[in-house]
């Protein structure tokens, strides 16, 4: 009985062992690997144009703010109303 466990043990353990070096040598194949550089590059990509749209928010966010604070987006004065204002200025 106990030549029949260790042998029932052995073989589970054989199996275990031929399946992980079988994945692994797998993952070494060229096209695995160029596999996954493809999808790390795609990753990448993806990480960079996040990124991108981030700063492209951050910036607009920044002009709205500066526009408010200095009165950018004020309407413009009529010629004829600078005019008036120039000359209650030298009265």
């Amino acid at each position: 009985m106990r030549r029949l466990f260790w042998l029932a043990m052995g073989v589970t353990i054989g199996v275990l062992v031929v399946r992980k070096l079988s994945s692994a040598a797998e993952k070494l194949t060229p096209q695995s690997i160029a596999s996954q550089l493809v999808e790390g590059l795609r990753d990448l990509a993806d990480a960079i144009g996040e990124f991108g749209a981030d700063v492209r928010a951050a910036a607009s966010e920044r002009e709205q703010e500066l526009r408010a604070g200095t009165g950018l987006d004020a309407p413009l004065p009529e010629r004829g109303e600078l005019r008036r204002g120039a000359q209650a200025a030298d009265n």
